[in-house]
């Protein structure tokens, strides 16, 4: 049994998203495993984008459960939560289910522990290497300087913090082979090295989950293959679970544990990579068989 069936991080369940009388994901359920690669594929406008806004709190979703088990139980997030009109945090066996649907946005990144990169690159051009990754650290800066007091007088525990930032963003750094750059500004890097930084920013969150919208877009071959060996790093050496939109069919056949494939908000396919390759309906999707050559594909590999 794969981890996507076994132990399951994030559990999606009948995610409806409408716009007006446009229904842009309809009923969507799925599973990202605990330390799994999930690529979520489809032709343009299925829906992925959608999907990843809903998991991350850009938008609300119009119907479904988005439910996100970390192994800790958080007692103070759950009192916090059971003081507020409507609970978002549960506790379980497992430990404790945050139900991003109902959080609020900046809480989904701060105590669900999800993490986001985007399509287009969003790093502080003007700002240098070292200082994006520390930005990306900068609650627990302010919980440890008590909110600037103990930073501007020198207190222990927010030197102590700076410290232990500085040395994140370091081994950040030295992992995407930019330790070297630290002091350049972020928007002096070429492409890929953006992309690789922009990755390891949001790293610095200590996600439970990172979601990846197209991170190979506009890299060439080798470029792509060091993002490849840098998302197999993050799932082996640091257990973190990945969830990425790709259009890149040899990026998501390379490094994925599991694929799931929507087409026009709706789920065609779930299952391994060599499964859904083969996968009558993706690749009716992806083509643009019609009805008649789709019943004739299944014939022939149902035969």
């Amino acid at each position: 049994m794969q981890n996507w069936q076994s132990d399951p991080v994030l559990c999606v369940e009948h995610l409806t998203m409408r716009f007006g009388g446009l229904t842009a994901v309809k009923s969507l359920s799925f599973d990202v495993g605990r330390g799994d690669i999930t690529a979520l594929i489809g032709p343009n406008g299925a829906g992925k984008t959608t999907v990843f806004n809903c998991i991350t709190g850009f938008y609300k979703p119009t119907e479904g459960r988005i439910g996100l088990r970390h192994g800790i139980i958080d007692f103070d997030i759950g009192k916090q939560a059971a003081t507020q009109s409507s609970s978002y945090v549960t506790h379980s066996a497992g430990g404790a289910v945050y139900l991003l649907e109902r959080m609020p946005d900046h809480l989904i990144a701060k105590q669900a522990k999800v993490a986001r990169t985007f399509q287009n690159i969003r790093l502080f051009a003007g700002m240098t290497l070292i200082e994006n990754l520390m930005v990306a650290q900068h609650n627990a800066l302010m919980l440890a300087s008590n909110f600037t007091f103990g930073g501007l007088l020198g207190f222990k525990t927010y030197t102590t913090a700076e410290r232990a930032a500085k040395e994140k963003a370091a081994f950040w750094l030295e992992k995407i082979d930019l330790l070297d750059r630290a002091d350049m500004p972020a928007g002096d890097l070429p492409y890929g090295a953006q992309r690789r930084l922009e990755i390891a920013r949001a790293m610095c969150t200590d996600p439970v989950l990172l979601c990846l919208d197209e991170p190979a877009a506009g890299l060439n071959p080798r470029e792509s293959a060091d993002l490849n060996t840098l998302l197999r790093s993050i799932r082996s050496d640091h257990g973190t679970s990945i969830l990425l939109i790709e259009h890149d069919m040899s990026v998501v056949m390379e490094v994925s544990d599991h694929v799931v494939v929507l087409d026009y908000g709706i789920k065609i396919s779930d299952g391994t990579p060599d499964f859904v390759k083969s996968d009558p309906k993706v690749i009716a999707a992806y083509l643009g068989v019609d009805d008649d050559e789709l019943e004739g594909a299944e014939s022939e590999v149902s035969a």
